[in-house]
Formats: C-alpha cells, structure tokens, sequence
C-alpha cells in the first residue's frame, strides 16, 4: 500500500513528463518556424541592401559586370546574375540541403531567396542562400534547460511532499493513530485534536460523533446479554426443575413420562442455544479479556483426556500428535471452549469404531474425524447450519469455533480427505 501524496504525486509526474516529451517536437517545431522566417527576412534585407550598395557606387557598366563577378566569387552564399526585362518573375523561397561550407563533410540546410533586384535601373536575379542549421542547436539547448527543470521540479516535489506529510497531514495521523489504540470495550471516548483545515476537522467531528454512538450502543447490548444471561436462565431452570419433579412421580403412564422426556430434552437444547447465542454476543462485543500467552498443548491435552471417556463409550480410536511447550497468544477461556468444541464435534459426528486424530504443532492444531461424505464448506460455519441429521446439537458450534478464531486472528479451515474431515487452526 502507497500514502496518500505518493499516490497522487506519481500521476503527476508522468502527466508533466508527457508534456515534456510532447514540447520537444513542437519547441523545434515553433523555433525552426520562428528561425526560417526571420532568415527569409534576412535574406531579403540582404538582396535589398547589396543592390543599394552597388547603386551607390556609381559603377560603370564594365566596372559594376567585374564587381558583381568578384562578387559572385568571394561571395559563396549569393550570386547576382542579370536577366532581361522578359525574364521577370516572382521571388522564390525554398530550402535546400547541400554541402556546408565548412571544411568538414556535412549536409546542411540552407534557406533560400531568388529575388529580382535593379542596379543601375537593369534587372538581376539575386540569389542568397543562408544555413539554418543552427536551429536544431538551439532546440537541443531548451531540451536540455527544459529538462534541468524538469528534475529541480520533481525533486522540488518530493521535498516538498514529505514537508506535507510531516505538517499539513499531522492532524490526519494524529487522529488515525488514535482510532488505531481505540478500545471499544474500555468506554472510553477519543478527544482528537483541533485543526485549521477544514476537511480534518470535519472528521474528527464525523468520527466523535460515530464513537460516541457506537459506546452507547455498545453499552446498550453489553447490558442486555447481561441481563438476558440471569433472566433467561432463571425460568429455563425452573423448568427444568419441575420436569425433574414431575418425572419423579410414581403413578405417572408411560405415555406421560415419555412426553415428559421428550419436553426435558427440548428445554436441554433450548438453554444450550441460549447459552451459546449469548457466548457469540459476548465474543462479538468483545467482553473478554485480552489476550495472554497460553501453553496451548497442556490444554489440549487436558481436554484430550476429560473427552477420552466419551471416545471409549462409542469404541473410537484416539490417535494424539501433541508437541509439548507450544506457546500461543490468546484467551484462555475463548480457547479452552473452542478446543471443547471441537472435540464435542469429533465425538457427536464419528461412528462407533471411528478414528479421530488430535494434531498439534508449532504453527497450527488440526482436529480430523472419519467420515464418509464431504460437508457443505459454504453454510459450515454459519449458525444453526446442520451437516447431519442429529439433533441434539445446537447448531452453533462451528459458528462460536469461527467467532473465536476471528477474535484472535487465528484463520480455521476445513477440508475432506482420505474420507476424514479435518478442521485445521493456524496460529
């Protein structure tokens, strides 16, 4: 993940290094236009200027036809030659590519003007040719400035970025931290500080708003699974009791103490799902304490041996994997249910003369069952979802084993295969 200004920085910098690889093009474009056309200026003031010079002279005509041939001769950029009235036409520009006049072999351009001029009131075809080559020297240096500038302003940027970060977005960090170290479970409100930018201060306002909601609200359902934890197992209780008197009864029927048992079984159930509906409540918002180290293979032992009764009643093998001295960070409470859990799992849901296996390592606890079908991995830890037909479960089982992987950050994971179910929880 990118801050914030690195992500709006990036775009930034391609769009104006897009701009600067498009100016290249069009500076030599505006430049060569701008330097052809002063050229074809300068070569017209040029032509208009000799034949000035040479009115000027006041040559005669044999002495001005031996200067327009020296002319010619030192001139290697311009000739003069005359033509006859017949003869007159428009003046000519063009671009040519040639020889330069250097001592070097290169190829250069030249700007040309055929313009037709009078000396002593007689027409001449005046041709000046003039380099332009220069042009694309002077292009390469605004590339290059353009350039340089370009990097002072990137550089410029980034400097400028971290400034932001330390300064202009301190509220926003100030705040976020907070929100970070916030426990809801504390009831303690967060006091963010104030800020001259608007856009903080608006949030800080949102999310002391949304705090103070969420505690209340928290608080609001904290009491009722207090509260529903005492009065619903008062009744459920009193139930029970008088179930257990009545079936006590010696001239009770047959048919009597059978709905009797069938109604002891149902209130059995029924106070299971009170009691594990009010144990999600209460993980889900968060009314355990926090976590400690816990010598997690001691207590997965220890519930291994208070469950090994139950595996020997339906004949099932027990097979243990159990490294000693892993150390987890934790619940002690919230792990020893969901170790019971599953366990209560493996017994309910292997046959008699079944296998069950109880591995544990460094990373992970894995907890497999014979079976012989696949479980439906889309609805398996959602609540009061059944894979069997057995109904003496409460069919949150899995749901509270899920909850409480979440509220530790563990990650369970299910999976079939060589006909055993097996349940993994990586640490």
């Amino acid at each position: 993940m990118k801050p914030l200004l690195a992500k709006t920085t990036k775009p930034f910098l391609i769009y104006v290094l897009i701009i600067l690889a498009v100016s290249i093009p069009v500076y030599y474009w505006v430049v060569d236009g701008i330097w052809i056309s002063e050229l074809d200026e300068h070569n017209k003031v040029i032509a208009e200027k000799s034949a000035y010079e040479l009115n000027q002279l006041h040559l005669s005509d044999e002495e001005l036809e031996k200067s327009i041939a020296l002319w010619n001769t030192i001139q290697p950029g311009t000739d003069i030659q005359k033509i006859s009235f017949n003869s007159l036409k428009k003046d000519v520009i063009f671009t040519i590519e040639k020889k330069s006049y250097t001592s070097e072999p290169e190829f250069d351009r030249f700007r040309c003007l055929e313009t037709v001029v009078y000396i002593k009131n007689k027409p001449y075809l005046f041709t000046v040719e003039t380099n332009v080559e220069e042009s694309h020297e002077t292009v390469t240096v605004i590339a290059f400035t353009t350039l340089f500038f370009f990097i002072v302003i990137v550089i410029g940027l980034l400097i400028l970025n971290r400034r932001l970060s330390n300064t202009v977005w301190k509220p926003f960090h100030d705040t976020l931290n907070r929100l970070k170290s916030f426990d809801l479970s504390s009831g303690k409100k967060i006091s963010f500080e104030k800020t001259d930018i608007k856009e903080f201060e608006e949030l800080s306002q949102a999310l002391s708003k949304l705090i103070d909601h969420n505690i209340s609200v928290y608080k609001t359902q904290k009491e009722f699974t207090e509260n529903a934890s005492h009065e619903l197992q008062t009744p459920l209780a009193i139930l029970q009791n008088k179930l257990d008197v009545l079936i006590q009864d010696e001239h009770m029927t047959e048919q009597q103490y059978q709905v009797i048992e069938d109604l002891n079984k149902t209130l059995a159930r029924s106070s299971r799902i009170n009691k594990n509906l009010l144990l999600l409540a209460k993980i889900e918002n968060q009314q355990f304490a926090g976590n400690e180290k816990l010598l997690i293979s001691e207590i997965t032992t220890q519930y291994s041996a208070v469950f090994h009764e139950h595996f020997e009643q339906k004949n099932i093998s027990l097979h243990e994997e159990i490294e000693n001295g892993i150390e987890v960070s934790g619940n002690r409470t919230l792990t020893e249910t969901m170790i019971s859990n599953l366990l209560v799992n493996a017994v309910r849901h292997t046959e008699a003369g079944g296998n069950v296996h109880v591995t544990l390592s460094e990373k992970s606890l894995e907890i497999s069952n014979s079976g012989t079908a696949e479980l439906n991995k889309n609805t398996l830890f959602k609540r009061f979802s059944r894979s069997s037909t057995d109904n003496l479960g409460s069919g949150l089982g899995l749901a509270i084993i899920k909850e409480i992987c979440v509220r530790q950050n563990w990650i369970i994971s299910y999976d079939f295969k060589n006909n055993f179910h097996i349940f993994s929880i990586t640490f």
